[in-house]
């Protein structure tokens, strides 16, 4: 009997909090609770209802917009005569605007004696920052090219707050519950179901932070290309570029090169063939001679 008054009591528990949460749905809505406040209000609410009206839809206006959640993010090519130089300048951007270079990639190549560079720089800086930012950061160099994005997670951020106080009022009553419970079984049952609830609020909170996160820091990200060396490089730019006479020696080259290989390979292939293919060629001989002899 103990342990079915716990589970009806977990059930119980349950339920509130699905009444909760549709109590939460219900005032997020801004039309419903405003009609609420209006009737409670009185009688006399109803005649300045045109001013009221008025006034709310340009304050919601407003508030819409000055408390959007955006995360701010921006990406550019530049072309530079020095990586080095370009690569130090963004980093000093990012630090002037209180933020912080969170990646770094380079990549280098050699063309005869010289060495192209080329890598990417990313960084985070205030949101508030972002449009000096990214400009300053896009001057370093020719811009190939540019983009910035705006995504709006306001309604994320709700959601999950949302569902953070509703876990958080389940796993109050579930210590409750756990307190009031004797018998191990109860215990045990309450505890699970405990368990479960601090897991999803806990995974809840992790996003809620990652959300503030991208909310606060902008993103920006630049690759910057440096100028390729003008010296002389061992490969054409296209296989026609080539002259004839150069083309010829070319392919002489590689005939003297298959050649070799044929050499080499025959070279591994001959021990092999000596050690099995002899006792197959006495094989066939002596069945062809075996079978020629019962024909006469």
């Amino acid at each position: 009997m103990s342990r079915q008054r716990a589970v009806v009591a977990v059930a119980v528990a349950l339920l509130l909090v699905t009444a909760g949460c549709a109590g939460a749905g219900n005032d997020a809505a801004p039309s419903g609770g405003d009609g609420g406040a209006e009737m409670d209000a009185g009688g006399d609410a109803p005649q300045e209802a045109g001013s009221d009206d008025a006034r709310s839809a340009e304050d919601g206006s407003a508030y819409a917009v000055a408390d959007r959640q955006l995360i701010r993010t921006g990406e550019a090519t530049i072309h530079v005569e020095s990586f080095g130089d370009a690569s130090d300048e963004v980093r000093s951007i990012a630090a002037s605007y209180d933020g912080y270079v969170s990646d770094t990639e380079q990549r280098s190549r050699e063309i005869g004696n010289e060495t192209w560079t080329r890598g990417t720089v990313r960084f985070r800086v205030p949101t508030e920052s972002f449009d000096d930012a990214f400009a300053d950061a896009t001057a370093v160099g020719e811009v190939e090219d540019s983009s910035t994005n705006t995504e709006d997670v306001t309604d994320q951020l709700v959601d999950v707050e949302a569902r953070l106080t509703n876990l958080r009022a389940e796993r109050d009553r579930l210590r409750e519950l756990y307190e009031g419970a004797n018998e191990t079984e109860d215990v045990l049952a309450v505890q699970s179901e405990l368990s479960r609830v601090q897991e999803e609020i806990e995974r809840l909170e992790a996003q809620q932070r990652q959300l503030e996160d991208r909310v606060a820091y902008a993103t920006i990200t630049v690759h910057i290309v440096e100028d390729r060396p003008e010296g002389d490089s061992t490969e054409p730019e296209a296989w026609y570029d080539t002259g004839v006479a150069a083309a010829f020696l070319t392919s002489v080259d590689g005939v003297g090169t298959a050649l070799r290989a044929i050499a080499v390979g025959a070279a591994y292939v001959a021990p092999y063939l000596l050690a099995f293919g002899t006792p197959v060629v006495v094989g066939v001989v002596a069945v062809a001679k075996l079978v020629q002899r019962r024909g006469e």
